[in-house]
């Protein structure tokens, strides 16, 4: 290229050395020109009078042109211009628009962040920049106070740091250009970063599943034959798609125990070879981060290797100042744990930064970060990346849950209206706060209530109409990381004062004198389960302004919020049933592991009754979970005999004798159930073998009409009863296997004392607000885990097989149907015994 620029160059050098030999000729007054090396001392000679026209014409020209009393023709600018423009023509065309292309970006970018510095002092980042700042000050101030003795007494070596880190921390999220957040918000604007700022996203309105996902279930039913033919023992060519089970999992919530013993669940279940088999997993808080982990660079789709990473990761806990503070100020894994947090703020003038925003950066620092932290995968945050793990069907769908609170503003319809409600009004605005579940996916964040979702790629941006609303700065914003997302799975801290009290009511019905108080507070439980102490995560509301566009079941005035606040989907139901019943994924079989606190206080099985009801989801098998505790028929029948009245006079005073003993004895009676019951869930879940469910327990529901209305409940299958799947009119299997005491893995572990440390309901580190668990413990967990599975193994197993067969023979009943149909059409048309007809046999 420098070669053919050669004469380029040289026509330039002489366009230069001419205009350079004008500039050092300077006129004389009456007199010819003449060169002078450098500048003359004065400037007067510049007067117009004494300024020549022509500085190139000759000097018979010059007189010639004074003589007539007019100057020569001026050449020196039209010299200047020819030039200019010789050198504008030599010069490539590309590197000028390069040049004005680049020039053009850096001013759009210099307007916008102009434009936003003018606007820092409303937005949410500058908001949290100063009070960060001044929380920070205020620390040093009062770091400083304290004297070195007072601190080695009293506090950790650790603590000494804690101003500095602070203070240090503070820098990097400062608004000042350079820092730790400034390149967070640059890297945001790179589409080669952030590939999906470059789409915009529109609602999608639909009962059906989104696009990617059905083609994610046609590639997952080839694995999930060869996995079944494997499972079964079965020669995979014999085996018809058609035929195959769609098999869902789902964990429950419960913290870290959800983790670790979910893992030890789905390890034995992935060495039995059922979870090949699987076509969903589902989870709730805990549960939810086991997905996160697994669908990650960490374990190579190998639950062993999870075990691997909590042994190596959640032996700290995740508030650890020394290692939460390394982990958001130190690189690789402070641009990865904060990009949340700025983007979100910088991003969103009216966004909000709360404790569950913190409280997922500390879990993710955990858990999404290897050890060493060297290792640790940009492409861990993002949770639209997950697909990358089953786009070829290779591995299950995960569905992630949250939930969000709807409480129906009683005031504001007595406000509007201008008239008292009356109770039925009141009782059915009581009835319609409720939790609305929404599921996140690789592919799709989604409510089914409104039957509207959008791509996860998207979730984070603001939308209006059902189209997303770029920011001011022109650039759509980065999908939200897992940092926030993994603080909302996990929220359980933000529920209701109702909930909160419910945690604490045996406590306080023990306490003599204080059975009033707990009346009292019990019988405002209504105004109690409005309020949440802890303030949910808040994020942009995609059905912002989409008033009659989406389901009738949608609530009145979700339109109308910006923003809505989800949280931990254990408030609603500990198990996450819910999406897997969604029309379209058509589950055929769901094992539920169930580690929550109270597996069978609480029951969460049953829960799902109600769901199934009001969505009119057909083949649930009602009634299913823990029985629940009734009196006993003879119990019952001498309450009847004592009611029974001999006159109306009797009646009325057999009514207020038992008011008035119903008054006194409520307290003391409730008090008593609930203990007793406590006794047992915990007594039951230590001893199973006492306990009316096992390790193992299957349902099955039917699609039959019943008159019957309720229907009758289902009841746990036995050896006797098993052929209920295999029914045509069968329904949904639930396979049910709760976190019980083994004590199979206590002699295994060479522990003692009725379970000791191995037992979910008495071992203080199986806690759900316990936050470290030591690799021993870990070890622990997962045994008793894998022992629990291990019970209920050939049990699931059978429950599998008969539902293939109970597929493969309705097929086949299909199949044979429709061969006869045929048949008989031919029979009509008077060809069924011709050879051939119509081919070249005939």
């Amino acid at each position: 290229m420098r070669f053919f620029q050669i004469p380029q160059l040289s026509r330039v050098r002489q366009c230069k050395r001419l205009t350079f030999r004008a500039s050092h000729l300077v006129p004389i007054s009456n007199g010819p020109l003449r060169a002078h090396s450098r500048p003359p001392a004065s400037r007067s000679w510049l007067h117009s009078s004494q300024l020549s026209r022509g500085i190139f014409s000759s000097r018979k020209q010059q007189q010639r042109g004074s003589s007539l009393g007019k100057g020569p023709i001026a050449v020196a600018p039209v010299v200047l211009i020819l030039g200019g423009l010789l050198i504008y023509s030599l010069y490539p065309a590309d590197e000028l628009r390069r040049a004005r292309l680049v020039k053009q970006t850096e001013e759009k970018a210099q307007d916008a962040k102009n434009r936003e510095q003018s606007q820092t002092d409303d937005t949410a980042w500058s908001n949290f920049a100063s009070r960060f700042e001044d929380f920070s000050n205020v620390t040093d101030i009062e770091w400083s106070s304290l004297s070195d003795r007072i601190v080695d007494l009293i506090l950790p070596e650790w603590s000494k740091g804690v101003p500095r880190q602070i203070r240090k921390l503070q820098r990097e999220l400062s608004l000042t250009e350079g820092s730790l957040a400034d390149v967070i918000w640059q890297e945001a604007h790179d589409p080669f970063i952030h590939p999906e700022i470059r789409y915009s996203a529109k609602v999608r309105v639909s009962d059906e599943l989104c696009e990617e996902e059905k083609e994610f279930l046609a590639r997952r039913k080839k694995i999930a034959k060869a996995a079944l033919a494997k499972y079964l023992g079965l020669n995979e060519k014999d085996i018809n798609p058609d035929d195959v089970p769609t098999i869902a999992m789902c964990g429950s919530g419960g913290g870290l125990r959800a983790l670790v013993a979910g893992t030890g669940s789905l390890l034995a279940s992935q060495e039995d070879g059922l979870f090949d088999c699987v076509t969903y997993t589902s989870g709730v808080s805990g549960s939810c981060w086991l997905q996160s982990i697994y669908h990650s660079s960490l374990t190579n789709y190998r639950f062993e290797h999870i075990v691997d990473h909590m042994k190596a990761r959640i032996g700290v806990h995740i508030a650890y100042p020394p290692a939460a503070f390394s982990s958001v100020t130190t690189s690789p894994t402070n641009k990865l744990l904060l990009s949340s947090l700025v983007e979100k703020l910088r991003g969103d003038p009216n966004a909000d930064f709360g404790l569950v925003d913190v409280y997922g950066i500390l879990l993710s620092a955990r858990l999404l970060v290897p050890r060493g932290e060297l290792g640790v995968n940009e492409r861990d945050f993002k949770l639209s990346n997950q697909r990358d793990y089953i786009k070829y069907g290779q591995s299950p769908m995960p569905i992630y849950t949250a939930v969000r609170h709807e409480i129906p503003d009683v005031g504001s319809l007595v406000s509007k209206s201008g008239e008292s409600l009356s109770e039925q009004a009141k009782e059915i605005a009581k009835q319609e706060a409720w939790f609305q579940w929404f599921e996140i996916t690789p592919y799709e964040f989604f409510c089914e209530e409104f039957n509207a979702g959008i791509p996860t790629w998207a979730l984070g941006r603001r939308f209006d109409g059902g189209i997303d609303v770029p920011p001011s700065s022109g650039f759509h914003l980065p999908e939200i990381r897992m940092p926030i997302l993994m603080g909302i799975f996990g929220s359980a801290f933000c529920a209701t004062l109702s909930h909160y009290y419910r945690e604490v009511r045996p406590l306080v019905r023990n306490l003599t004198g204080f059975a009033a108080i707990d009346e009292m507070i019990h019988g405002r439980n209504e105004d109690l389960e409005k309020v949440h102490p802890i303030d949910p995560a808040q994020i942009p509301n995609y059905t912002y302004n989409m008033e009659g566009k989406l389901r009738f079941t949608t609530p009145t005035t979700i339109h109308k919020n910006e923003y809505i606040q989800l949280m931990d989907a254990g408030m609603s139901n500990n198990l996450p049933i819910y999406p897997l019943l969604r029309p379209g994924r058509d589950v055929d079989i769901i094992v539920a592991f169930d580690a929550s606190a109270d597996v069978k206080t609480d029951n969460w099985l049953s829960v799902a009754d109600g769901y199934a009801r009001q969505r009119g989801i057909k083949g649930w098998p009602v009634g299913v979970g823990w029985p629940k505790a009734t009196d006993s028929p003879r119990k019952i029948e001498q309450q009847l005999d004592s009611a029974q009245a001999n006159s109306a006079v009797d009646s009325v005073d057999k009514l207020q004798q038992a008011k008035d003993d119903q008054d006194a004895h409520r307290a003391e009676a409730a008090r008593q159930e609930i203990a007793e019951q406590k006794m047992k869930a915990k007594h039951d879940q230590s001893h199973p073998e006492d306990s009316e469910l096992g390790y193992c327990t299957v349902w099955v529901g039917t699609t039959e009409e019943r008159s019957a209305s309720p229907p009758p409940p289902s009841k746990a299958l036995t050896d006797d009863t098993a052929w209920q799947l295999t029914s045509p009119h069968a329904g949904i299997a639930v396979a049910y296997l709760p976190f019980l005491r083994n004590p199979k893995v206590e002699a295994a572990l060479g522990g003692g004392g009725g379970g000791g440390d191995v037992d979910p309901a008495r071992s203080d580190y199986m806690s759900t607000w316990n936050f470290v668990y030591t690799p021993e413990q870990i070890d622990r967990v997962v045994a008793l885990a894998r022992a629990n599975f291990a019970e209920g193994r050939d049990q699931v197993r059978r429950c599998v097989r008969a539902v293939y067969e109970r597929k493969r023979k309705m097929r086949e009943e299909r199949e044979a149907a429709a061969r006869l149909e045929s048949y008989r059409r031919l029979l009509r048309r008077g060809t069924a015994h011709t050879l051939g007809e119509g081919d070249h046999f005939s």
